[in-house]
């Protein structure tokens, strides 16, 4: 028996150096964790449970048979953060460079499936060079197989992506069908090409992180949701993300105890809004002000300032935010905003994490290249992401909510459930100057009498109280009281139900 454990023991601490100590010291050199580093920091300690250790691949070919190494390229199982269940995946860039092979692919499906059953949480961690060339269409099989289960778990179970060295061809594809991604820079990048092909198709001559690296995708393409600097950080941050998540679409939102008392005032909330109406102010100033203990992780931060999209607490219970940003471009929607806000939203409303709104917004941006890049499809998504939620819908308009943009951001009108303002709003089609100028185009050459009718127009059509006399305004509220007000709208909220008309699924305008 002592022999049958020793050889035990001996093969656990084969299959634990995965590719050997020389790569463990290569991978180390780099700046990077291995793939079992990296699950200990993700998981509490000690509470990992591997699945498949010993697994190795079958193949023959190309003298594959004389090269098999334990694990095969990724380490797979389960564990808990803080306190709570998810399943994990790591790529092993140490063995075969993390490719993917069949007996990989298997491994990964297995903890999907699992994951699904117990709808829990799955977290992949990304270091891989793609297919494994070797094994030919049964790696690419593999591939469809994990894809398929990505759209399966979709709306079900929340699945995250790390990635945290090279991933290209189809390793970009499972992560891009997660709810996020979270990238390290100067170490990852991701592209369905690499740039060798690059250069032989078009004759561009382009690194790899310029043409994949988490600045590119943060900023440019919106793939991922955030990068940080290394890979503790990265691995940190995901823990926090999964704190505020639902195990699963049924749980309902985590609570926690919260010693921030939700009937707390701020008197300098009262002074937010400059006196010019062209003046910017920092809207995530009163996100912070209002939100348990000034805690909010926010998604995709670099891209589309314009608008501000994050996760937050409110009397200990998870709340997604939607913010316009006055401080970039005026807080007015564009094709991007528009898309970030969206698909925000949707990962909301399938987790049942209420959305608290505030909103400051012109518009949207007017211009032929926002029109040439499908502005009103774009714009489309927003508005029917907030149209199709069900979840409780808490509306605050701070200053500015002009034209369709109003409609738009979860307006009374397509679902909003409690909608303030603060007596600063200003609801109407336009700004008062352009009204003015089309309404009474034929005293344009008179300056008394623009100015006139302008403070009329103002008056009559930009105050908060307008929207309220017809019931699109709930209450104008004190700016002090807005932590208090949603507090309360939120604890009405908690039973809300809706009934929809039955259908397969809808068809948002992508």
């Amino acid at each position: 028996m002592k022999d049958m454990l020793e050889r035990l023991e001996d093969r656990r601490a084969q299959a634990r150096l995965g590719g050997g100590e020389k790569r463990i010291a290569a991978q180390h050199a780099r700046g990077k964790l291995t793939a079992r580093e990296r699950i200990e920091l993700l998981l509490d300690h000690g509470s990992f449970e591997e699945f498949d250790m010993f697994v190795e691949h079958r193949s023959t070919d190309f003298g594959m048979e004389k090269s098999k190494i334990p694990g095969d390229g990724v380490v797979t199982g389960w564990g808990t953060v803080n306190g709570r269940t998810v399943f994990v995946f790591a790529k092993d860039f140490t063995v075969f460079g993390g490719s993917l092979s069949e007996a990989h692919a298997n491994k990964i499906m297995k903890v999907q499936d699992m994951a699904l059953k117990m709808r829990a949480p799955i977290v992949g961690l990304f270091d891989a060079g793609g297919a494994r060339i070797q094994e030919g269409v049964a790696a690419l099989g593999g591939y469809g197989e994990v894809f398929k289960r990505n759209v399966i778990a979709s709306g079900v179970i929340p699945q995250i992506s790390v990635i945290m060295g090279p991933c290209a061809g189809g390793d970009v594809y499972s992560p891009a069908m997660t709810d996020f991604i979270f990238m390290v820079r100067d170490r990852s990048y991701m592209f369905v090409t690499g740039p060798e092909v690059v250069k032989t198709v078009t004759n561009e001559t382009v690194t790899s992180e310029e043409l994949g690296g988490a600045r590119i995708h943060t900023t440019k393409s919106s793939v991922a949701d955030g990068a940080f600097d290394n890979d503790v950080e990265a691995l940190l941050q995901v823990r926090r993300l999964i704190d505020f998540l639902p195990s699963n679409n049924l749980d309902g939102v985590p609570e926690i105890p919260s010693f921030d008392d939700p009937r707390r005032t701020d008197d300098s909330l009262d002074t937010l809004i400059p006196d010019h109406p062209n003046k910017p102010y920092d809207m995530k100033e009163l996100i912070l002000k209002v939100v348990d203990e000034g805690d909010f992780f926010e998604i995709q931060e670099a891209f589309a300032r314009n608008i501000i999209t994050g996760f937050c607490r409110i009397e200990g219970r998870s709340v997604g935010i939607v913010a316009n940003q006055p401080m970039v471009l005026a807080g007015v929607l564009d094709s991007d905003a528009s898309r970030k806000a969206a698909r925000f939203i949707r990962f909301c409303d399938a987790f049942n994490i209420p959305i608290v709104t505030f909103e400051d917004v012109p518009g949207f941006l007017p211009g032929t290249s926002q029109e040439y890049g499908g502005l009103i499809k774009h714009g489309a998504k927003l508005l029917f992401a907030y149209s199709e939620a069900t979840v409780p819908l808490v509306t605050v308009i701070t200053r500015k909510a002009f034209g369709g943009a109003y409609d738009v951001m979860a307006s009374k009108h397509v679902g909003g459930d409690v909608n303030y303002a603060w007596p600063t709003a200003q609801i109407a089609v336009m700004g008062a100057k352009g009204a003015v100028e089309i309404i009474f185009r034929q005293d344009i050459g008179d300056a008394d009498k623009i100015a006139a009718r302008t403070k009329e127009y103002e008056d009559r059509f930009m105050s908060p109280f307008v929207a309220a006399e017809r019931g699109y305004i709930d209450e104008v509220i004190m700016p002090h009281s807005t932590r208090r007000r949603i507090a309360r709208a939120l604890a009405m909220l908690r039973a809300k139900e809706v009934e929809r008309p039955w259908k397969k699924h809808d068809n948002i305008p992508l």
